[in-house]
């Protein structure tokens, strides 16, 4: 057998680890083969009888029973760490398992396996940490949370933030969320949890403690009430910040539910219209159909005319380019309706005092319409004004924010089969927040 240093080597150990021999088990039903270490805790380093929650010296109370810990191959074949695990009597924690310097409290893997699974969990696909690992995807959900763990308990993400982003993003059915922030000044996700709601954000200003709180300058959102009351009420001095995508987002809603009653207002006219031909000259025949009347066409049109309202007009295609053109002729409610939504969009191009400008001169002009979508578009714009003009200042959105969002939604998917969203999180958090994972044994 290879020298006992060889095999620490292999291994990833330390010398706070005594092998005491090296077993080779044949493979059987429900097993396969597996090099099996032998190992306890160095006593000449002080690693025995040691809290395995804190660390402190502790007396021992029982012996425990023998326990495994999977490491890293050896070549084609697993390795696994075998040692007695006995308990001590913690003046904190009470009675716990000892610790052992190869692997985390309550895991089943070494240190250096886990740090191999965390680096195959960001770097590769999920079928790959499986097959070459061979362990369950839900197993890898509870080695990066334990990594993730130990990772944020050695840095400080939230020290220096000055501006930051506040949004929240599904992760998975029956409205469950997380919420997410970001730096603008590092583009790191800085700060994660469960949940919606003012009771969630003010988790995260607890976290960041009142001296960095006070040193908050921006603060960029949607326009939801609750981070903005929690924003208002712990952080004052920071400068809220709407995101102009989401106030744009209000007026092509607006123009959606305009066109929607004027689709209404004609279809009803079109089918009293179509109700009175059928009375007049009976129902037509399979082989006879009757054609649609001028009214039913023009309900189609509407129908089919969303699209052309909502995007922007450099990007419409030549069939919605005379769509829009149609609509202009054929429907003045509709067109007033998409001119205001235009001019929204011109307040955020023009920026700084022009763009507040423009903005005072659009809320006036929404104010006097008679659409009634666009007047609680108005409204809803006149209530976050301060905060839509700190964004025309400042230049601050969400589209960082966003944009990391997308990427969450596809680590979302990635988690399929995490038990808990802490899971999620830690996966999120090793990808977007920044520490650079390395492979054991690299530096």
């Amino acid at each position: 057998m290879p020298d006992v240093s060889v095999w620490r080597a292999m291994a990833g150990l330390d010398d706070r680890t005594v092998i005491e021999r090296v077993a080779f088990e044949e493979g059987r039903p429900g097993r396969t083969e597996r090099v099996v270490l032998h190992v306890r805790p160095s006593r000449r380093k002080g690693e025995h009888d040691r809290c395995g929650r804190c660390g402190r010296r502790s007396p021992g109370y029982d012996g425990g029973r023998r326990r495994e810990w999977r490491s890293v191959d050896c070549g084609l074949t697993q390795m696994w760490l075998a040692a007695d695990a006995p308990r001590v009597r913690c003046a904190e924690h009470g009675v716990t398992v000892a610790r052992v310097p190869w692997a985390r409290h309550g895991a089943g893997h070494t240190l250096v396996f886990d740090a191999q699974v965390a680096w195959l969990a960001v770097r590769t696909s999920k079928s790959t940490v499986r097959e070459l690992l061979r362990i369950a995807w839900k197993t890898v959900g509870s080695v990066i949370d334990r990594v993730w763990a130990d990772i944020s308990a050695e840095i400080d993400l939230l020290d220096g933030v000055r501006k930051i982003g506040i949004d929240e993003v599904s992760y998975k059915k029956n409205h469950r969320y997380l919420t997410i922030v970001v730096d603008h000044d590092t583009g790191r996700v800085i700060w994660a949890a469960p949940g919606l709601g003012a009771a969630t954000l003010s988790t995260f200003f607890d976290e960041l403690g009142p001296e960095r709180t006070a040193a908050l300058t921006h603060v960029s959102a949607d326009a939801a009430h609750w981070i903005a009351s929690t924003v208002t009420q712990r952080a004052p001095q920071a400068i809220l910040c709407a995101d102009p995508f989401h106030i744009v987002a209000w007026a092509t809603d607006a123009i959606d539910t305009v066109r929607r009653q004027e689709w209404r207002a004609l279809k009803a006219l079109a089918d009293t219209e179509r109700a009175e031909q059928d009375r007049r000259v009976g129902r037509p025949t399979a082989d006879d159909p009757k054609p649609e009347t001028p009214r039913q066409d023009l309900a189609r049109e509407f129908k089919n005319a969303r699209y052309s309202l909502l995007k922007n007009p450099d990007n419409l295609t030549q069939d919605q380019s005379l769509t829009l053109k149609w609509i202009t002729a054929s429907s003045p409610r509709l067109h007033e309706a998409y001119a205001f939504k235009e001019k929204l969009r011109i307040v955020f191009q023009a920026r700084g005092k022009q763009g507040k400008r423009i903005l005072d001169a659009w809320i006036k002009e929404a104010g006097r319409s008679t659409l009634e979508p666009i007047q609680k578009l108005c409204k809803s714009v006149v209530r976050i004004r301060a905060s839509i003009e700190a964004s025309l200042e400042h230049g601050l959105s969400q589209g960082l924010i966003e944009s990391t969002n997308t990427k969450i939604r596809l680590f979302t998917r990635m988690a399929f089969g995490f038990h808990t969203p802490q899971a999620l999180i830690a996966l999120v958090m090793l990808n977007l927040g920044g520490p650079t994972l390395t492979l054991p044994g690299r530096t």
